[in-house]
């Protein structure tokens, strides 16, 4: 007799689900993949479907802080700060349990918030309430500090300032909401990121995009 999925129970189950351990039917896997299932990076259902997702086009109403332009020239310029952000964010995705893209939303925000708050003079570190998005928030913000002090001490002055912090953070923020499937155990965004990890750092500041003094 044919397996029955192990969701419905009433239809042939066709697909081995990694997450669950056990033949679900395509129809339960495409309904509750990152919803009630908590779908693995490597799952080849996963990876299939990630191929038909698409870049959201965001209203104007849509898009956080649009008095702030983001440029191509900016992320080029530094790009660097861009990977180790996208890095810190990726790795946590591994790291803290149950992190999803609705909580890399939580945490850009208040990341935001915070160097937002640090341009106009003021020291303010406001975390997330949900536990998630403020480890990420910790996790974020120790890896910037670190890049900091590395590049500070190659380079011999402040080469990264908080407004560039701040560009790369609405950046991502902007890139999270496109990518977002509003599933609920949804991670396109960070399996996006987890492309963006980057190489070892050069050595030589003046090849990181960062502007040197004449």
């Amino acid at each position: 007799m044919p397996e029955t999925c192990a969701i419905c129970g009433t239809r042939r189950a066709k697909r081995l689900c990694p997450a669950l351990g056990k033949s679900i039917c395509p129809q339960c896997c495409g309904e509750e993949r990152e919803e009630t299932i908590a779908c693995p990076y490597n799952c080849e259902f996963l990876n299939q479907s990630r191929d038909r997702e698409r870049l959201r086009e965001l209203k104007q109403e849509e898009i956080p802080h649009p008095e702030i332009i983001v440029k191509e020239e900016f992320l080029r310029d530094h790009e660097p700060l861009v990977l180790v952000v996208a890095a810190a964010i990726a790795e946590a995705g591994d790291k803290l349990e149950g992190l999803v893209d609705n909580d890399t939303r939580e945490t850009l925000e208040s990341l935001v918030q915070t160097y937002r708050t640090l341009g106009s003079g003021l020291i303010f570190e406001g975390k997330p309430k949900n536990p998630i998005a403020a480890a990420l928030h910790e996790q974020v913000q120790l890896r910037v500090a670190e890049f900091r002090q590395r590049i500070e001490a190659q380079a011999g002055y402040a080469a990264i300032l908080d407004s560039h912090v701040l560009g790369v953070l609405i950046f991502l923020q902007r890139m999270e909401l496109q990518l977002n499937n509003n599933r609920r155990r949804g991670r396109s965004f960070l399996d996006a990121l987890r492309h963006f990890i980057p190489p070892p750092m050069p050595a030589n500041p003046a090849t990181m995009g960062i502007w040197q003094p004449e």
